[in-house]
Protein backbone atom coordinates (compact mmCIF):
# COMPACT_ATOMS: atom_id res chain seq x y z
CA UNK A 1 0.00 0.00 0.00
CA UNK A 2 2.45 2.29 0.45
CA UNK A 3 3.89 2.41 -3.24
CA UNK A 4 0.61 2.96 -4.42
CA UNK A 5 -0.31 5.46 -1.91
CA UNK A 6 2.65 7.45 -3.35
CA UNK A 7 1.65 6.98 -7.13
CA UNK A 8 -1.60 8.06 -6.16
CA UNK A 9 0.07 11.36 -4.63
CA UNK A 10 2.03 11.53 -7.81
CA UNK A 11 -1.20 11.05 -9.98
CA UNK A 12 -2.74 14.10 -8.38
CA UNK A 13 0.44 16.16 -8.55
CA UNK A 14 0.59 15.30 -12.61
CA UNK A 15 -2.95 15.83 -13.27
CA UNK A 16 -3.23 19.33 -10.91
CA UNK A 17 -0.44 20.90 -12.07
CA UNK A 18 -1.45 21.80 -15.80
CA UNK A 19 -5.10 22.46 -14.38
CA UNK A 20 -3.95 24.94 -12.13
CA UNK A 21 -1.62 26.60 -14.60
CA UNK A 22 -4.30 27.22 -16.79
CA UNK A 23 -6.37 28.57 -14.44
CA UNK A 24 -3.45 30.59 -13.02
CA UNK A 25 -3.01 32.28 -15.99
CA UNK A 26 -6.45 34.67 -16.37
CA UNK A 27 -6.14 34.94 -12.47
CA UNK A 28 -2.88 36.49 -13.18
CA UNK A 29 -5.05 39.38 -14.04
CA UNK A 30 -6.15 40.03 -10.79
CA UNK A 31 -3.51 41.39 -8.14
CA UNK A 32 -2.38 38.37 -6.39
CA UNK A 33 -4.76 35.88 -7.53
CA UNK A 34 -1.98 33.76 -9.27
CA UNK A 35 -0.83 33.21 -5.71
CA UNK A 36 -4.00 31.88 -4.68
CA UNK A 37 -4.45 29.73 -7.21
CA UNK A 38 -0.54 28.36 -6.43
CA UNK A 39 -1.96 28.17 -2.77
CA UNK A 40 -5.23 26.24 -3.47
CA UNK A 41 -2.69 23.35 -5.26
CA UNK A 42 0.06 23.40 -2.64
CA UNK A 43 -3.62 22.82 -0.11
CA UNK A 44 -4.72 20.49 -2.72
CA UNK A 45 -0.79 18.16 -2.10
CA UNK A 46 -0.89 18.80 0.92
CA UNK A 47 -4.41 17.33 1.72
CA UNK A 48 -3.13 14.23 -0.85
CA UNK A 49 -0.01 14.02 1.49
CA UNK A 50 -2.01 13.53 4.69
CA UNK A 51 -4.90 11.66 3.93
CA UNK A 52 -3.51 9.32 1.03
CA UNK A 53 0.32 9.09 1.96
CA UNK A 54 -0.08 9.94 5.50
CA UNK A 55 2.16 12.51 6.01
CA UNK A 56 0.85 14.96 7.90
CA UNK A 57 2.50 17.84 10.38
CA UNK A 58 2.45 20.10 13.48
CA UNK A 59 3.19 23.52 14.19
CA UNK A 60 4.47 25.07 16.88
CA UNK A 61 4.75 29.07 17.48
CA UNK A 62 2.17 29.76 15.50
CA UNK A 63 1.09 32.45 17.36
CA UNK A 64 4.60 34.14 16.14
CA UNK A 65 3.36 35.40 12.87
CA UNK A 66 2.64 38.64 12.42
CA UNK A 67 -0.08 41.25 11.10
CA UNK A 68 2.78 42.90 8.32
CA UNK A 69 4.11 41.25 5.71
CA UNK A 70 7.44 39.94 6.94
CA UNK A 71 10.35 37.68 5.42
CA UNK A 72 10.37 33.99 6.02
CA UNK A 73 13.30 32.51 6.33
CA UNK A 74 13.10 28.76 6.56
CA UNK A 75 15.27 25.42 6.84
CA UNK A 76 15.13 23.84 3.79
CA UNK A 77 14.89 20.00 3.44
CA UNK A 78 12.85 19.05 0.95
CA UNK A 79 9.74 19.82 -1.28
CA UNK A 80 7.58 19.34 1.38
CA UNK A 81 7.95 22.90 2.92
CA UNK A 82 7.57 24.95 -0.46
CA UNK A 83 3.92 23.67 0.24
CA UNK A 84 3.58 23.71 3.76
CA UNK A 85 4.39 27.42 3.87
CA UNK A 86 1.90 28.34 1.51
CA UNK A 87 -0.65 27.00 4.07
CA UNK A 88 0.98 28.52 7.27
CA UNK A 89 1.46 31.91 6.00
CA UNK A 90 -0.39 34.39 4.55
CA UNK A 91 0.36 34.65 0.65
CA UNK A 92 4.25 35.18 -0.32
CA UNK A 93 6.33 34.66 -2.64
CA UNK A 94 9.57 32.65 -3.14
CA UNK A 95 13.00 33.45 -3.39
CA UNK A 96 14.31 30.42 -6.15
CA UNK A 97 16.77 29.96 -8.47
CA UNK A 98 15.62 30.79 -12.46
CA UNK A 99 16.76 27.46 -13.88
CA UNK A 100 12.92 26.30 -12.06
CA UNK A 101 11.25 28.68 -14.48
CA UNK A 102 11.84 26.16 -17.14
CA UNK A 103 9.94 23.33 -15.67
CA UNK A 104 6.85 22.57 -17.69
CA UNK A 105 3.65 24.12 -15.80
CA UNK A 106 5.70 24.29 -12.10
CA UNK A 107 7.97 26.71 -13.69
CA UNK A 108 5.82 28.37 -15.93
CA UNK A 109 3.09 28.81 -12.76
CA UNK A 110 6.15 30.32 -10.47
CA UNK A 111 6.95 33.02 -12.99
CA UNK A 112 3.28 33.98 -13.42
CA UNK A 113 2.99 33.67 -9.34
CA UNK A 114 6.06 36.33 -9.68
CA UNK A 115 8.30 34.16 -7.77
CA UNK A 116 11.31 36.47 -7.37
CA UNK A 117 14.01 34.41 -10.05
CA UNK A 118 17.73 34.95 -9.41
CA UNK A 119 20.67 34.07 -11.31
CA UNK A 120 22.93 31.88 -8.65
CA UNK A 121 25.99 31.60 -11.30
CA UNK A 122 26.42 35.12 -11.08
CA UNK A 123 26.62 36.32 -7.28
CA UNK A 124 26.23 40.33 -7.85
CA UNK A 125 23.66 40.20 -10.44
CA UNK A 126 21.89 37.62 -7.96
CA UNK A 127 22.23 40.53 -5.14
CA UNK A 128 20.26 43.18 -7.04
CA UNK A 129 17.79 40.68 -8.75
CA UNK A 130 16.94 40.08 -5.01
CA UNK A 131 16.71 43.45 -4.18
CA UNK A 132 14.58 44.83 -7.52
CA UNK A 133 12.31 42.34 -7.35
CA UNK A 134 12.07 42.06 -3.68
CA UNK A 135 10.86 45.77 -3.48
CA UNK A 136 8.36 45.27 -5.95
CA UNK A 137 7.32 42.29 -4.37
CA UNK A 138 6.60 44.38 -0.86
CA UNK A 139 4.84 47.23 -2.48
CA UNK A 140 2.70 44.10 -3.54
CA UNK A 141 1.96 43.64 -0.16
CA UNK A 142 3.44 40.00 -0.34
CA UNK A 143 5.38 37.99 2.24
CA UNK A 144 8.73 36.73 1.10
CA UNK A 145 9.69 33.20 1.72
CA UNK A 146 13.92 32.54 1.20
CA UNK A 147 15.84 29.94 1.96
CA UNK A 148 18.97 30.86 3.78
CA UNK A 149 21.46 27.92 3.11
CA UNK A 150 20.33 28.33 -0.87
CA UNK A 151 19.26 24.51 -1.25
CA UNK A 152 18.15 21.72 0.61
CA UNK A 153 20.05 20.83 3.43
CA UNK A 154 20.14 16.59 4.76
CA UNK A 155 18.85 16.17 8.45
CA UNK A 156 21.17 17.02 10.67
CA UNK A 157 23.54 18.93 8.56
CA UNK A 158 24.20 22.75 8.31
CA UNK A 159 24.61 24.91 5.02
CA UNK A 160 26.18 28.19 4.87
CA UNK A 161 23.64 30.73 6.06
CA UNK A 162 23.71 33.74 3.16
CA UNK A 163 22.98 37.47 4.11
CA UNK A 164 19.69 37.68 1.43
CA UNK A 165 17.49 37.33 3.82
CA UNK A 166 19.27 39.92 6.11
CA UNK A 167 19.70 42.25 3.74
CA UNK A 168 16.05 42.54 2.51
CA UNK A 169 14.88 43.05 5.92
CA UNK A 170 17.47 46.03 6.45
CA UNK A 171 16.38 47.50 3.02
CA UNK A 172 12.93 47.13 2.89
CA UNK A 173 12.47 47.39 6.48
CA UNK A 174 10.54 43.92 7.26
CA UNK A 175 11.14 42.12 10.05
CA UNK A 176 12.24 37.87 10.05
CA UNK A 177 10.28 35.05 10.89
CA UNK A 178 13.05 32.18 11.53
CA UNK A 179 11.45 28.87 10.71
CA UNK A 180 13.05 25.42 11.25
CA UNK A 181 11.49 21.75 10.63
CA UNK A 182 12.19 18.01 10.02
CA UNK A 183 10.80 17.67 6.58
CA UNK A 184 13.80 15.58 5.17
CA UNK A 185 13.66 13.53 7.80
CA UNK A 186 9.97 11.89 6.00
CA UNK A 187 10.45 13.00 2.41
CA UNK A 188 14.17 12.99 1.59
CA UNK A 189 15.77 15.11 -1.08
CA UNK A 190 15.82 13.75 -4.32
CA UNK A 191 13.57 10.86 -3.22
CA UNK A 192 10.51 9.82 -5.30
CA UNK A 193 8.62 8.29 -2.40
CA UNK A 194 7.01 10.07 0.64
CA UNK A 195 6.84 8.66 4.06
CA UNK A 196 4.43 8.77 6.36
CA UNK A 197 4.55 10.60 9.64
CA UNK A 198 4.15 14.16 11.38
CA UNK A 199 6.60 16.19 10.17
CA UNK A 200 7.19 19.65 12.93
CA UNK A 201 7.46 23.25 12.11
CA UNK A 202 8.65 25.15 14.34
CA UNK A 203 8.10 29.00 14.31
CA UNK A 204 10.27 32.12 16.05
CA UNK A 205 9.56 35.27 17.12
CA UNK A 206 10.49 37.71 14.46
CA UNK A 207 13.96 39.05 14.29
CA UNK A 208 13.27 43.23 14.34
CA UNK A 209 15.18 44.43 10.91
CA UNK A 210 16.38 47.24 12.99
CA UNK A 211 18.12 44.95 15.64
CA UNK A 212 21.69 45.18 14.24
CA UNK A 213 23.66 44.65 10.61
CA UNK A 214 23.04 42.47 8.21
CA UNK A 215 25.63 39.96 9.61
CA UNK A 216 24.11 40.33 13.32
CA UNK A 217 20.62 39.28 11.57
CA UNK A 218 21.93 36.27 10.10
CA UNK A 219 24.02 35.08 12.88
CA UNK A 220 20.46 35.74 15.06
CA UNK A 221 18.62 33.38 12.46
CA UNK A 222 20.97 31.00 11.69
CA UNK A 223 21.31 30.64 15.67
CA UNK A 224 17.79 30.06 16.50
CA UNK A 225 17.21 27.99 13.37
CA UNK A 226 19.61 25.36 14.10
CA UNK A 227 19.27 24.85 17.79
CA UNK A 228 15.52 24.19 17.26
CA UNK A 229 16.64 21.47 14.47
CA UNK A 230 18.56 20.06 17.53
CA UNK A 231 14.78 19.62 19.32
CA UNK A 232 13.32 18.42 16.53
CA UNK A 233 15.37 16.09 14.72
CA UNK A 234 15.24 12.86 14.94
CA UNK A 235 11.35 11.84 14.45
CA UNK A 236 11.45 10.08 10.71
CA UNK A 237 13.17 7.12 9.06
CA UNK A 238 15.81 9.40 7.83
CA UNK A 239 16.96 11.40 10.55
CA UNK A 240 20.78 12.12 11.14
CA UNK A 241 22.10 9.27 13.00
CA UNK A 242 23.12 10.83 16.48
CA UNK A 243 26.52 9.90 18.44
CA UNK A 244 25.99 8.33 21.86
CA UNK A 245 27.69 11.75 23.17
CA UNK A 246 24.69 13.46 21.79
Amino acid sequence: MFYIRNLIYWLVLVLTAPLMFFIGLPAALVPQGANKVGRAWARTLLWTLKHVVGLKYRVIGAENIPAEPSIICAKHQSGWETLALQEIFPLQVFVAKRELFKIPFFGWGLKIAKTIGIDRSNRAQANRELMEQGLARKKEGFWIAIFPEGTRIPPGERGKYKQGAARMAKMFEMDIVPVALNSGEFWPKNSFWKYPGEITVVIGTPIAHGSGGADALTAQCENWIEARQQEIGGAGPFAAKRTAAE
